[in-house]
């Protein structure tokens, strides 16, 4: 993974996607069964590839829920 200067970083799976006009809301299930919302745009979504079960990063820096992939 691309180093950061976030310290906040969980590796989980993707629980779900769903996919607005605009955005798209996604949960990502860390491996203590905590559940992480990120609300992204459709397209950083497709572009990701995000699919049910995929790997993802939760980055967490301020107030703001990012998400990266290996």
């Amino acid at each position: 993974m691309v180093k950061l200067s976030a310290r906040n970083v969980f590796k989980g799976k993707v629980k779900s996607i769903h996919d607005g006009a605009v955005n798209s809301e996604v949960i990502v299930q860390l491996p203590a069964g905590i559940g992480i919302v990120s609300i992204i745009t459709k397209t950083a979504a497709q572009k990701l590839a995000l699919r049910e079960g995929k790997e993802v990063y939760a980055i967490i820096k301020a107030t703001n829920v990012i998400l990266g992939l290996d």
